[in-house]
């Protein structure tokens, strides 16, 4: 018996009148708010503003959430287009099934696209949001609790976390997603939890290495480093996940991207550091185009 454990949430939606409302998707919303938050605070100290980071957010959070779920159907596509698959699916995220990798790169697409047009600097912009991104994705992940999904093997740990059928979540009946029966009152780990854990430790040292370290790097460095530190936790953290997942070589899908996306962090990080620009330089320019974007708009206010 299991004197110690997680439980899971006896609920995953809400109505308000005739509208459901997903917790998976406020915790979503409610990480990609904190992300703004530390993103202008950060991009402020640079010379930026609010207005900036709200433009760009508008831009790159709905190209994230495309390239979440188009990766999520590229790399399971019989969920949608299999023999019994049904491709009404793809539209309904609330269901879960975001992949972040895609959402990374498209977001980071829309954010570069949107950055080379009103000529900020993209390196600085990748510094400023990268505590932010592991603080939303952290947030993010609560919305597998609730929906108890993406849950780990086994575990006779004290933090295990026990899962119910008393709610609507998407894992009240999928206890073991490998198709093995569990015994009742099996525990697994809290794979949400640690990612959790890990995405905030990786926040806190970016935001410590920053400061201790701000003459020394060059602009772009701390995002290579959230790229790195990211994918080195989702690589044993997957590797964990029960959950049904396309393999090669007998390693999940997700466990190759990540050690591939890894390796890319660290070339990018050392070619940062050879060729990159400096922050403080960058940050001047930054402070340039703010100026001239202030004197813009107070000179349409007069007219």
């Amino acid at each position: 018996m299991n004197l110690a454990y997680i439980p899971s949430p006896t609920i995953s939606q809400f109505n308000i009148g005739p509208v459901t409302i997903h917790i998976y998707a406020l915790c979503i919303l409610a990480g990609i708010v904190a992300a703004v938050w530390i993103s202008t605070k950060r991009w402020a100290r640079y010379g930026g503003n609010f207005d900036q980071i709200l433009d760009i957010t508008i831009v790159a959070v709905p190209c994230g959430i495309v390239g979440a779920r188009l990766y999520h159907i590229i790399t399971t596509p019989e969920r949608f287009f299999g023999p019994n698959g049904n491709w009404v699916e793809m539209f309904k995220i609330w269901n879960g099934g975001l992949g972040i990798w895609g959402g990374i790169a498209l977001g980071a697409l829309g954010a570069w696209a949107w950055c080379r047009r009103k000529h900020y600097p993209m390196a600085l912009l990748g510094d400023a949001i990268a505590p932010g991104l592991l603080v939303a994705q952290a947030i993010g992940r609560l919305g597998n609790w609730f929906n108890q999904e993406l849950y780990g093997a086994p575990t006779t740990l004290p933090w295990g976390l026990k899962l119910n059928t008393a709610g609507s979540a998407i894992g009240s009946s999928e206890q073991c997603y490998d198709g093995q029966t569990c015994p009742t009152g099996t525990l697994f780990h809290p794979t949400f939890l640690y990612e959790m854990i890990w995405n905030v430790i990786g926040a806190l040292l970016i935001v410590w290495i920053g400061s201790k370290a701000v003459k020394a790097l060059k602009a772009g460095s701390l995002f290579a480093i959230y790229v790195m530190w990211y994918t080195a936790g989702r690589t044993w953290i997957e590797a964990l996940r029960i959950d049904y997942a396309h393999t090669f070589l007998g390693v999940r899908i997700n466990v190759w991207v990540s050690m591939a996306v890894f390796v890319c962090g660290a070339v990018a990080l050392v070619v940062i550091m050879q060729r990159g620009k400096a922050s403080d330089l960058l940050a001047e320019k930054l402070r340039t185009i703010t100026e001239l974007e202030a004197a813009k708009e107070a000179e349409a206010d007069k007219k």
